[in-house]
């Protein structure tokens, strides 16, 4: 399929891939954004999930539980699709924050486990931060985060529970996320600090090309070179590549191997298969079909490999 081909089969799937598509690849004035960012709270995915929230203001069972359907990963959905904020999601953000803050100042939504879990840190900044949430709010998950960084200049999850000695992949990426977030909306406290952590997290993916040991070279886990979507918790190289691009980080030649990697998992008519999902609990409803062409992959990866385009192949958005 040739650019324009794929263009319009984007622009035919939900409104977010829509509000995406025209902000990211054909870079459309404001007047065009602006109404189909507001038509995600009200149709399409966005709307199946704002309509599953209960009264009280969780989705699911409480913040995190049941897995995929909790408070956490709907919030995390709908952030994902470029919602607008609502007043409903601020119901949901205010609940969270009054009750969920564990003794240490993180968000902990376990039940009998007294340290936070640094993966959900990361998420819930992510998330809170690009919908507006207050910054007195969120002093006290700030100071956690910062204080989990481990020597290596990366993070993880079971640092301060188990003592963990070398940092993940996984709970870096969900922390990169949630610091580069918390940075683009403006959030001032901390900010110096959180700026030279995140140019160090970023330096632990790169010394691992992203996806490989920095001891013996081998692929860390077969598992980072699946693009499946929704990311869930789990790392892989198309989401880290993704947060090289919304953090506008230059192009980095320990990123190549990885942007290969994408590129060839491109079908001959020039898109992205979604695999099948991670397992967990039931979804709220699927997205879209495992195996089949995937809307969601098919622009992350074109929007990945136009803004590292001159490294990679021969323009994929010219073939």
């Amino acid at each position: 399929m040739e650019k324009k081909e794929i263009i319009n089969w984007l622009l035919e799937g939900d409104v977010s891939i829509q509000y995406q598509t025209h902000r990211d690849l054909l870079k459309s004035e404001t007047k065009v954004l602006s109404p189909l960012k507001k038509r995600i709270a009200t149709e399409g995915w966005g709307h199946e999930f704002l309509k599953r929230q209960k009264p009280e203001g969780h989705w699911g069972k409480a913040f995190y539980q049941p897995k995929w359907t909790s408070t956490n990963y709907t919030l995390l959905d709908l952030r994902n699709l470029c919602a607008p904020s609502t007043t409903e999601i601020a119901k949901a953000l205010n609940l969270v924050v009054e009750t969920e803050k564990g003794v240490d100042g993180g968000i902990n939504g376990f039940v009998g486990v007294v340290e936070s879990d640094l993966c959900i840190n990361g998420m819930f900044l992510n998330y809170a931060c690009y919908f507006g949430i207050e910054e007195e709010k969120i002093k006290s998950v700030v100071d956690f985060v910062i204080s989990q960084q481990m020597k290596d200049g990366g993070f993880n999850c079971l640092l301060n529970r188990y003592g963990a000695k070398h940092s993940s992949m996984h709970t870096t990426i969900n922390t990169l996320e949630g610091i580069m977030e918390y940075l683009i909306q403006g959030y001032s406290y901390r900010r110096e600090a959180l700026i030279i952590i995140e140019r160090e997290a970023r330096e632990f993916l790169l010394q691992h090309h992203l996806f490989r040991s920095d001891k013996t070279g081998e692929v860390i886990h077969p598992a980072m070179l699946r693009i499946a979507y929704p990311t869930r918790w789990k790392y892989d190289i198309l989401r880290a590549l993704e947060y090289f691009r919304k953090a506008e980080a230059p192009y980095d030649e320990r990123m190549q191997e990885a942007l290969e990697v994408v590129y060839k998992k491109r079908t001959k008519d020039g898109r992205w298969k979604v695999p099948a999902p991670y397992p967990g609990s039931a979804d709220h409803f699927k997205m879209e079909q495992a195996g089949k062409a995937s809307r969601w992959n098919t622009l992350r990866a074109l929007r990945v490999l136009e803004y590292f385009g001159r490294t990679v192949g021969d323009n994929v958005m010219k073939q």
